[in-house]
């Protein structure tokens, strides 16, 4: 139950934010968000403020904002279309009864002769029994389709994705990745503030029961100076070395207290997703200091993002096979792993879960941030956008072949859950 809870609270605070980023900028740039969205499928829970329906729906695989002109609007009103019409106190269409006009009887229903809900805002038409007398309406910016008794707001073109300025889709679509590096910084932060900031040494501070490490007489307060003679000074070279020798015996000089001594250790051999590496069971040392941990939220950023990106080059070309992706199974299980040690490596787990869903929501493929981005850039380059039908097409077979994806990443994930 720790573990199912857990992962709803990353899980929703991931997506949150990312979502959250997209829609800020959508309101600030002036564009009608229709829907803020946590998952994928039937509502579960729906609430409206300020022209937007916030719904948390079923399927947990991600998140999304409907900004008004990225799909085809709603409602389409053609020549001999009966609807009714409800107006304000300034004798401005407020609602448009596109059906079901019975249950509406203070609406007044005329038969369309032409509409423009884009720029004009205007309906004409006539009265079905007087058609010799033509009516023209003016409609109000914020009035709202009724069909099957719901209703969705109009989108004038000035309020639609379309009609913005490159720069300010472009920060639009950004958003959201960015705020997932922003909550990655502020988690650092919080961690380095409550535990420390990682000492650039590769001094421990603690030991692992059972772990090769002990099995070799390390001890806290011990600081690696040497391996197989060779100087080393930071616990990067440390890690690296210790992963790349799996089962190798290694012989390592420490410092502690005012004298050395040479220990044997045989790290163990890990595999996980395809990947093997060493491990040698002991835990790095931090020391406390407050503007530092500022510092280090931005440098734990930055390493993470380029880990990710390495590992995502290596998966590219071939380097790893696709066995090491996760997805919402095998992240689930993963964090089972993590949550059993403690609250503070499930804070470090899900800052690096929010790097990783930011650089991948930014790799230029069809359907995701990066893919539309590069639209709206050969956009900026070539002058002129690109037939929105044309794009369309291009998104819809992109996120088909994500969801086949995800379809073979959740199986694998799944078989190794029996292996």
């Amino acid at each position: 139950m720790t573990t199912v809870i857990a992962f709803i609270f990353m899980f929703g605070l991931l997506v949150f934010i990312h979502e959250f980023g997209h829609l800020i900028f959508a309101k600030r740039a002036g564009m009608l968000a229709r829907e803020f969205a946590i998952g994928f499928g039937p509502k579960v829970f729906a609430f409206t403020k300020n022209e937007t329906v916030y719904t948390i729906r079923l399927l947990p695989i991600g998140g999304y904002v409907r900004v008004a002109g990225e799909d085809p609007e709603i409602v389409e009103l053609k020549p001999g279309q009966h609807i009714g019409l409800e107006f304000n106190e300034k004798d401005k269409v407020s609602k448009i009864i596109v059906n079901h006009k019975s249950k509406h009887p203070d609406a007044r229903v005329i038969e369309v002769e032409h509409a423009d809900l884009d720029q004009e805002l205007v309906i004409r038409g006539y009265e079905p029994d007087e058609e010799d007398q033509k009516l023209s309406f003016q409609v109000d910016r914020k009035a709202f389709f009724v069909m099957d008794e719901e209703e969705t707001q109009i989108a004038p073109y000035d309020r639609q994705f379309a009609s913005k300025s490159t720069g300010k889709r472009a920060m639009q679509l950004f958003a959201g990745p960015m705020m997932n590096f922003v909550l990655a910084i502020v988690i650092f932060i919080i961690v380095g503030l409550v535990q420390g900031v990682p000492v650039d040494e590769a001094k421990i501070a603690g030991v692992q029961s059972d772990s090769p490490a002990e099995e070799a007489g390390f001890q806290v307060g011990d600081e690696v100076v040497q391996i197989e003679g060779n100087a080393i000074s930071t616990w990067e070279e440390f890690t690296e070395i210790v992963q790349n020798n799996p089962e190798e015996e290694l012989s390592m000089t420490v410092q502690r207290d005012d004298g050395t001594e040479t220990l044997i250790i045989t790290p163990d051999k890990i595999k996980e997703q395809g990947i093997t590496y060493g491990q040698a069971g002991v835990q790095r040392a931090s020391e406390k200091t407050f503007f530092g941990t500022f510092e280090y939220g931005f440098e734990r950023t930055y390493e993470t993002t380029t880990l990710i990106l390495t590992n995502l080059f290596k998966l590219i070309t071939g380097q790893y096979p696709i066995e090491v992706l996760s997805g919402p199974v095998g992240i689930y299980d993963a964090t089972d792993q993590v949550v059993q040690s403690g609250f503070m490596t499930f804070l470090m787990w899900t800052a690096i879960l929010s790097v990783n869903l930011g650089i991948v929501n930014l790799v230029p493929l069809p359907a995701l941030d990066g893919g539309r981005l590069l639209f709206v850039g050969i956009e900026a380059v070539r002058g002129k956008p690109i037939d929105p039908q044309k794009e369309g097409i291009v998104h819809f077979i992109g996120f088909a072949l994500l969801m086949l994806l995800m379809i073979v990443v959740t199986w694998n994930d799944i078989q190794r859950l029996f292996l």
